[in-house]
C-alpha cells in the first residue's frame, strides 16, 4: 500500500487540477458533488482524509474515475499499479477490504476493483452517475447483490451486469469470504 501522505497529497493536488481544468469554482464543484465547499477546500489543502462516498461523489462530478483522483504517478503512457501501490479504499470491520486496482478514462472513467467481504460484512453504494455500469465477478463465495432494493444472489464463477445509478449494496451472508472483481465504468457528464 502507498504512504497514506502520499495519497492524500495526490488527491489535493490532483482534485485542484482537475477542478481548475473544467473551471469550476469551488462553489460550483461542491453544488454538482453535494460536497461542502469546506470540505472540498480541506481536501485541496491536503489537510484531511475524506471519506470514500466523498471522493467518489468528487469523482462523479469532475467525470473522472476515482484512480485518477489518488493517482499520484501520471507521467506515464502505460501505467503499471503494483499491488503494494494498490489503494484499499474499504475496509469491512471483519477483516474485508475494497481495493482500488487501476482505473483510466476511456472515455469516461473505468475502474478495476478487487473486493473481500467477509462473512456478516456489507458495504452499501449511493447511485453512481446515470449511465454508470458495473461488472460483478465473484471468484469465491456467494455475494448478494441489492440493486434498487432487490436483493440477487451472484454465485462463485458467475458475473453479474448491471446500472449502477440505482442504489446499490454488496452482503456476504454466507460462511466463507467472498472474493470479486468489480469494473465501474461511469459515463462523461453533461456539459
Amino acid at each position: 500500500m502507498p504512504d497514506p501522505e502520499l495519497v492524500t497529497q495526490a488527491l489535493a493536488r490532483n482534485l485542484k487540477r482537475l477542478r481548475n481544468d473544467r473551471g469550476h469554482t469551488l462553489d460550483a464543484l461542491a453544488a454538482r458533488s453535494g460536497v461542502s465547499r469546506g470540505m472540498i477546500v480541506q481536501i485541496e489543502q491536503g489537510r484531511t482524509n475524506p471519506s470514500v462516498g466523498t471522493v467518489v461523489r468528487l469523482a462523479d462530478a469532475l467525470g473522472v474515475s476515482i484512480a485518477r483522483l489518488l493517482d499520484y504517478d501520471e507521467v506515464s503512457t502505460v501505467r503499471i499499479v503494483s499491488g503494494d501501490e494498490a489503494v484499499q479504499l474499504w475496509a469491512g470491520a471483519k477483516g474485508g477490504s475494497g481495493v482500488l486496482l487501476n482505473g483510466i478514462e476511456a472515455p469516461g472513467p473505468l475502474e478495476l476493483w478487487e473486493w473481500v467481504i467477509m462473512p456478516g460484512e456489507a458495504h452499501g453504494s449511493d447511485p453512481h452517475p446515470a449511465g454508470t455500469v458495473e461488472i460483478a465477478r465473484v471468484d469465491e463465495g456467494e455475494l448478494t447483490l441489492t440493486l434498487d432494493g432487490r436483493d440477487h444472489l451472484v454465485r462463485a464463477g458467475s458475473t453479474a451486469s448491471y446500472e449502477a445509478g440505482w442504489a446499490h449494496g454488496y452482503r456476504n451472508e454466507g460462511d466463507v469470504p467472498v472474493r470479486l472483481t468489480l469494473v465501474v465504468s461511469v459515463p462523461l457528464p453533461a456539459r
